[in-house]
């Protein structure tokens, strides 16, 4: 058996434990949780939780930080978080299962708008990359990528600072397949960049401590000015 094989094979048994997946897939909000929070998200006790951090941090898919007594971990970066929503959105779909009201509230938010690790996903996030298709400032057919249009617009309108775009080893843009619509968002440094613009100017706001986002008053109206999104 080849070196590869066997480093492909441990890769993948560290997402073969239903916890360390829950851990993975919270993480994809782009911040930092404490080993405590994990734990309790996961519904492990805090020494089993340490137990699998541990392992997922030696194996590359975590990174972690101090701050006095606490410990922060956090996804390695954006190609971990790539995994694992490419991962995700190759699911078989399942029908939906049983809910309570608040269960399926959270499920509906997510699936319309939601952050994956720092770009726009969801509806929302797929709105976002067929609108800015359909005016000629994102290629879909081959690839995916920025026309010249698309970059001008990106820092003329979108309100982007150019610097933010240069002298990255990441893509400047990248398409990731939502696993909940099943067809490509807009990643990469663009991606993120523009996440971020909303972000900032509130046009989105996270729903709690999740992944959802929601869009305010003043982002449907930016969103519509911008690349008429209703």
């Amino acid at each position: 058996m080849s070196s590869d094989a066997a480093d492909l094979a441990s890769l993948a048994m560290l997402l073969a434990d239903e916890t360390r997946a829950a851990m993975c897939l919270a993480l994809l909000d782009g911040r930092a949780w404490t080993a405590g929070e994990l734990a309790a998200h996961a519904g492990v006790a805090r020494s089993t939780a340490t137990e699998h951090l541990d392992r997922l941090v030696g194996g590359g898919l975590l990174a972690e930080e101090r701050q006095g007594r606490h410990r922060y971990v956090r996804l390695a970066d954006a190609s971990v978080a790539h995994l694992i929503e490419d991962l995700s959105a190759r699911l078989p779909p399942r029908p939906p299962a049983p809910r309570n009201l608040r269960q399926a509230t959270a499920a509906a938010a997510m699936k319309r708008a939601r952050t994956c690790y720092d770009h726009l996903a969801g509806e929302l996030g797929v709105a976002v990359a067929d609108a800015m298709t359909a005016r000629g400032l994102l290629n879909q057919r081959s690839g995916f990528a920025l026309t010249d249009a698309g970059l001008a617009w990106l820092t003329a309108e979108a309100g982007v600072d150019a610097a933010r775009l240069q002298g990255r080893r990441r893509p400047l843009a990248r398409g990731c397949l939502d696993w909940t619509e099943r067809r490509p968002h807009l990643a990469g440094v663009a991606g993120a960049q523009l996440c971020a613009r909303f972000l900032e100017r509130r046009w989105v706001v996270r729903i709690g401590s999740t992944r959802a986002v929601k869009v305010t008053p003043e982002g449907r109206s930016g969103l519509r000015a911008l690349l008429g999104i209703d």
